[in-house]
């Protein structure tokens, strides 16, 4: 089922006006917040820590009323398409390259803030990171960049795995061009790569059980928006595998994950709640530059480790920014 509700009734809001009633009695501004999951609670509160440094408060100067497709991709246009007729002031696409796509075809006119895993020139979002030009911008968090790294850290934990497994969104065609990079970055360090495949409508067992009937040592997971929302679901399973996994957030770590490598999540959530009160002020999409991410955090669960017999490396405990015992 697709939900449509309003972020300040989940925070403790208002009531449940009509969007467009709402707006036109309080004249102040609508951000649309499209999802390509469901709307987490630590990503919104970081979304509205960042409106609030341009002074922008829900519930009190913006409306912000959210769609979101919970893991049913086909469902973004329509939900994006909800938004232009409701002419929307600004559009969030959180949730990856899906809800970008959703966003941009729906609009050329409504700004649009994404927050991708792409590089987004590559993608077609923006003509360059220092002047996007068309309506759309955002933070790209280059996170299928990061996966030879993660791969690379993993083996540290696993020096003498053989098998990696790789577990990827069937719905997403961002996964495919991942599982292309995961192939080669694999048979470059001589190691056999099998893909498995997960999505809202299958769930998790069927990947895991491919996972393990072929043997695998270990399980990269991609950075796939309904994959983090689905992180307990996804940790508890490799945990029953018995499968060590390496992940792209440290939420997955907190969770029981066994490590994690990439930026921080909420980091890129507050860039565009800081974009989206500048957009309302006054400056357009097109002039704000693409923001890339600052800080990256390397996280390790060794209570995880010790329950799969893995004994992390002195080097690699010191290198962690994150550690949950």
């Amino acid at each position: 089922m697709i939900r449509r509700r309003e972020f300040i009734t989940v925070l403790g809001g208002a009531g449940s006006w009509p969007l467009a009633a709402r707006a036109q009695q309080r004249a102040i501004p609508v951000i649309g917040f499209l999802s390509s999951t469901s709307v987490s609670g630590p990503g919104s509160l970081a979304f509205q820590k960042g409106l609030s440094r341009a002074g922008y408060v829900a519930g009190q100067n913006v409306i912000i009323e959210i769609r979101e497709a919970e893991g049913r991709y086909d469902q973004l246009p329509a939900l994006a398409a909800d938004f232009v007729r409701r002419k929307a002031n600004v559009i969030v696409a959180a949730g990856g390259l899906v809800s970008a796509r959703a966003a941009i075809a729906a609009t050329t006119t409504i700004p649009i803030l994404f927050i991708a895993g792409f590089d987004p020139m590559k993608l077609g979002l923006v003509s360059s990171f220092n002047r996007p030009g068309g309506n759309a911008t955002g933070v790209s968090i280059y996170t299928t960049e990061l996966l030879a790294k993660r791969l690379e850290l993993l083996r540290e934990l696993m020096p003498r795995a053989s098998r990696i497994a790789f577990l990827i969104n069937a719905d997403n065609v961002v996964s495919e061009i991942e599982a292309d990079d995961v192939e080669m970055i694999a048979r470059a360090a001589g190691l056999r790569l099998t893909i498995v495949k997960a999505n809202a409508a299958t769930g998790f067992e069927g990947a895991f059980s491919a996972a393990a009937a072929d043997r695998a040592d270990a399980l990269l997971v991609s950075a796939d928006p309904f994959f983090t929302n689905q992180r307990t679901r996804i940790v508890a399973l490799a945990a029953r595998h018995r499968i060590p996994a390496a992940y792209p957030w440290v939420e997955y770590v907190e969770a029981g994950g066994l490590m994690s490598y990439g930026p921080i999540l909420m980091d890129a959530y507050e860039e565009v709640g800081v974009y989206a009160g500048r957009i309302l002020q006054g400056e357009r999409a097109s002039d704000l530059p693409v923001q890339l991410p600052l800080r990256f955090e390397l996280g390790i669960n060794v209570g995880t480790a010790k329950a799969l017999n893995l004994m992390v490396p002195r080097v690699t405990l010191l290198r962690a920014d994150h550690l949950v015992d």
